[in-house]
């Protein structure tokens, strides 16, 4: 099935990406990024992972976040002064 591109803009990227890329036509410049892009999408570490292996290498070096001052106890302790 050859490929029919309509927009010219795009059709003027293929025949610049194949020139570049030396593809023997279009479709297979085409193809070739379209195969380039997807295994890029699929190679990249979603930002939700990211930021929790960040937050695993904080938690082991720093230790757990929660605190054991008591916010409530220190203001009426305050407020009996």
């Amino acid at each position: 099935m050859a490929l029919y591109i309509r927009d010219n803009t795009v059709d003027d990227l293929a025949s610049e990406l194949q020139k570049l890329s030396k593809a023997p036509n279009k479709t297979e410049a085409v193809r070739r990024a379209l195969q380039h892009e997807l295994d890029r999408i699929r190679e990249e570490v979603q930002l939700r992972e990211r930021v929790a292996k960040i937050q695993d290498k904080f938690r082991a070096n720093m230790g757990s976040n929660k605190s054991k001052f008591d916010m409530k106890h220190f203001i009426d302790e305050m407020w009996e002064l």
